[in-house]
């Protein structure tokens, strides 16, 4: 299978080539959409899954900015902070739907800057430090596939708003998911130095995929996914032994809470500011 087969394969159904990277995608996905809760949908429900969502999305985005200024190309500095900043972009998106869901009327901010860790409820592999350049391809690969098989699920979801995010991200999920398998293959596929860093990359991001399968029932699009692009870039499939808890109950690793001091200093220190 040539390496261009694979991309190619995992962009089928996308081929509009929509990506923030590219500077495009900045329609309003909400316009013209009720934000009424449809009646037969549980709106506290609703909210705890979007504040999942953006929780995943808004970690994500503070790892992937850890990357400025340190990705090894300029490009691929680009590249990953517009990718973060998609996800920032659905993280935004997700906590106002959820402020509306639950009543509270509380804005993105307040979910985003005022919670601490124990609060959020994303998935754990979302936090952990960066690592070399070889785990956050890894990570962004498994990461962005079960997203995005999530995503092109919830487009069909009962509330109009959560559907409107969910096919929006879909676009950008698409991209995400391109960018890091040509990285895996070119990585995997490369020197005997790049080869040892993705497996062992493989290794540190094993034990917590478990816990993504848990969240949602996304098993055999994430599996193909990953499968598909370890073949080409000639790696093994990864060995998913996973480790108790979950961060959808608020067990996180130590590694949230200094990423979330650093995230919310400023809107903490001045709590009345406007931004």
């Amino acid at each position: 299978m040539s390496d261009d087969h694979v991309y190619m394969t995992l962009a089928e159904g996308h081929e509009d080539d929509t990506r923030w990277a590219y500077g495009t995608g900045f329609e309003d996905p909400l316009h013209g959409v009720d934000t009424t809760v449809p009646e037969g949908v549980d709106a506290a429900e609703l909210a705890a899954v979007c504040v999942a969502l953006a929780d995943d999305a808004l970690v994500s985005a503070q790892r992937l900015a850890e990357w400025i200024t340190r990705a090894p190309e300029l490009e691929e500095e680009v590249a990953l902070a517009n990718i973060g900043l998609d996800l920032l972009g659905q993280a935004r998106l997700l906590y106002s739907r959820a402020g509306q869901a639950d009543g509270t009327g509380r804005d993105e901010d307040a979910y985003a800057y005022f919670r601490d860790a124990g609060d959020f409820r994303n998935v754990r592999l979302a936090e952990l430090p960066c690592g070399d350049f070889a785990f956050s391809i890894v990570r962004l690969l498994v990461l962005s596939s079960w997203r995005l098989a999530h995503f092109e699920r919830l487009a069909s979801h009962p509330d109009p708003v959560l559907a409107a995010i969910a096919t929006k991200g879909v676009k950008e999920l698409a991209y995400h998911r391109q960018y890091a398998a040509e990285w895996a293959v070119r990585l995997g596929d490369g020197t005997d130095e790049s080869h040892r860093r993705m497996r062992r990359a493989q290794e540190q991001v094993a034990p917590y995929i478990g816990e993504l399968f848990t969240a949602y029932d996304v098993r055999d699009e994430v599996v193909a996914d990953i499968r598909q692009v370890t073949a080409a870039a000639g790696l093994p499939m990864p060995v998913y032994r996973p480790l108790p808890g979950s961060g959808r109950d608020g067990e996180h690793t130590e590694h949230l809470a200094p990423l979330l001091t650093e995230l919310q200093g400023i809107a903490r220190a001045h709590p009345e500011a406007t931004w």
